[in-house]
């Protein structure tokens, strides 16, 4: 497998208005990521809703992203689970299916760092494709330090890069980079991509709305050309830092933007899911029409 770098981008899962999957609005946002010239697709994530998807439904999207690609990108497969029997299960089926590499958080609130490499150890042992591990503290409640993530990639090379998104990200690249040869990719909505490629990213897991923008940053700045590419990113950082709202943001927001490009035929979000209000949904049209998207 080629290395995975650039813009990996993290899928939404389309649904219909009752809350169904909707695998032909899935097949044509599969069509217009790769358009848009994402280097590879992360699916059943957070943003994904993976955790509000049905085993059937999981392989679904499984199925469905892996044919639609014909394999112009790599795919990523999303197997966090609170056992790793689960996750290694998952991940062993994402392998099967043909995914590239697999993206894997610690479960959470488990902070014993002897049980975590034994949890990665364990799902290491069923697979023999690449491991994302997914640094995502605010939703895990496990913060993985510098020290511990060169320890853990010791033990288990099958772990090869890292979806960074404990802020400040930029020093923990640096930090993490001074122990290990992982290679990193930022998230955190896109806010700070430039900043990390410049701390020595390969790029940035993120799903954000407009991903021929990230695209084109990093291919700027990975070309030579990274006074361009800080000017290009910083004039559209309003609408990545609007759209990455907690409460608002996320999942509810995006799709509605997708909705807007009229990639997707509905924004629903399964419950539990923060709707967009009117007014939010105004400032945000209003600010795609001042930046010259719409």
């Amino acid at each position: 497998m080629s290395e995975l770098k650039g813009l990996c981008v993290i899928t939404v899962t389309p649904f219909h208005e009752d809350g169904s999957l909707d695998e032909e609005s899935l097949r044509k946002l599969t069509d217009f990521y790769i358009d848009c010239g994402v280097h590879g697709m992360t699916i059943l994530g957070i943003m994904g809703e993976a955790h509000k998807l049905s085993e059937v439904e999981r392989m679904q999207v499984i199925d469905i992203v892996l044919h639609q690609t014909k394999a112009r990108v790599p795919v990523i497969v999303g197997c966090s689970a609170p056992g790793s029997y689960l996750a290694a299960e998952w991940a062993l089926k994402a392998e099967q299916a043909g995914a590239a590499a697999v993206m894997i958080a610690p479960p959470v609130n488990l902070r014993n760092e002897d049980m975590l490499i034994r949890y990665f150890a364990m799902i290491a042992e069923h697979i023999s494709i690449p491991i994302v591990l997914q640094d995502e503290p605010v939703t895990t409640g496990v913060r993985l330090s510098p020290a511990f993530i060169a320890r853990l990639v010791e033990k288990l090379p099958l772990i090869q890069y890292v979806k960074l998104e404990e802020a400040p990200t930029t020093i923990k690249i640096s930090s993490i980079l001074e122990l290990t040869d992982l290679r990193i990719f930022g998230g955190l909505g896109g806010m700070y991509l430039y900043e990390e490629l410049n701390r020595g990213a390969v790029g940035i897991m993120t799903g954000f709305a407009y991903p021929e923008i990230l695209v084109k940053t990093y291919d700027l700045f990975t070309a030579g050309n990274q006074d361009e590419a800080r000017a290009y990113f910083y004039r559209y950082l309003p609408l990545i830092r609007f759209e990455a709202q907690l409460g608002i943001g996320g999942v509810t927001i995006r799709k509605e933007t997708f909705k807007l490009r009229q990639t997707i035929a509905s924004s629903h979000v399964r419950f539990p899911g923060t709707p967009v209000d009117k007014r939010t949904m105004q400032e945000l049209q209003d600010m795609i029409a001042f930046l010259g998207l719409s």
